[in-house]
């Protein structure tokens, strides 16, 4: 079965407690920390973060106890070094100086991109769904473009000057950021991003800036459209949803659907709207090229997946979990 397992990235704030502040502390955090069978922590590109990736699972029940577990451990450290743990898409107050980690590839990223990434602290919550083999991931991304809209209104936790999620607009300042084009199949993939590092935009092939993409050393697609979830039940609801949507478009590919014919710079204002007004405002819809209630793009994406939820056993907790989101 396509869609067997699930993973989740949770990126995490250190802050001050006292200034609201995030400090670069995440080596201090992470020294205190031990990868677990079940989860690995690591750094990111700002010294003010870190990040606990679960293992693949099967269960998204399961999922979610992995992930408070990963959640007790990270802020436990973090409270060992004075700190609080923020799960959020932007801090409240940023630190007052640079925030990238030492490191090799840290500091080309850093010469690369200069002062889009001097003050970048964004969080997500990345959803890996294991596929067979890259040709039908490939294949699934062509088919999922349509839902990332919703799925980013539905997780927007960064609000900030008047955006529902400002990490969002944060990512667009990067080159290719947003919804990745249709690939003819994996080559048409990989010579894509070889072309964007030939052309300097990308420092090496690990790296993009879609929504979703292929990760690079998993036999995964990889949502990277999500804020970071502010409760644990956030974080599997979009677990759920994305791989869902990763069934449901693996089964259109098997019956030979072609992906929908929705325009790219639709879909680019559709994100933009995401951004702004979240799940509780106006959402675009793609096929329609209007605007409509986020809510109704959300309902069309619950009828999608239906199936592929109701042949888990999770419809009932997907529906729980969506009525204490909107």
């Amino acid at each position: 079965m396509c869609a067997d397992t699930v993973g989740v990235e949770e990126e995490f704030l250190l802050v001050d407690p006292f200034s609201r502040r995030t400090v670069m502390r995440a080596n201090a955090v992470l020294a205190r920390l031990r990868d677990t069978e079940l989860t690995k922590f690591h750094a990111e590109l700002a010294g003010t973060q870190v990040e606990a990736a679960s293992g693949p699972c099967t269960s998204v029940a399961a999922l979610g106890e992995v992930l408070t577990h990963a959640r007790t451990m990270v802020a436990g450290a973090a409270r060992a070094e004075g700190l609080e743990l923020v799960s959020r898409g932007t801090p409240v107050k940023n630190s007052t100086h640079s925030v990238v980690t030492d490191g090799a590839r840290y500091h080309r990223v850093l010469d690369t991109y200069a002062g889009v990434v001097d003050d970048y602290e964004a969080c997500g919550c990345h959803v890996h769904v294991g596929v067979p083999d890259r040709e039908t991931a490939v294949a699934v991304l062509n088919h999922v473009r349509p839902w990332l809209p919703t799925l980013l209104a539905l997780s927007a936790n960064s609000p900030d000057r008047g955006y529902a999620s400002w990490r969002t607009v944060l990512q667009s300042r990067f080159p290719g950021a947003g919804v990745p084009p249709l690939f003819v199949d994996a080559e048409d993939y990989d010579a894509h991003v070889g072309r964007m590092v030939a052309c300097g935009t990308l420092v090496d092939r690990a790296q993009s800036f879609w929504l979703v993409r292929l990760a690079t050393t998993l036999p995964t697609v990889e949502f990277r459209v999500a804020d970071a979830a502010a409760e644990v039940d956030d974080a599997v609801l979009q677990a759920a949803l994305s791989r869902a949507l990763v069934h449901t478009a693996h089964e259109d590919v098997l019956a030979g659907k072609e992906p929908s014919a929705v325009r790219d710079d639709v879909l680019a204002a559709a994100v933009w709207t995401a951004s702004r007004y979240g799940i509780d405002g106006a959402g675009i819809d793609p096929w329609r090229e209007c605007r409509v209630p986020a809510t109704a793009l959300l309902d069309d994406l619950l009828k999608h997946v239906t199936s592929a939820l109701d042949e888990r056993g999770e419809l009932t907790l997907v529906h729980g979990l969506v009525a204490a989101r909107v």
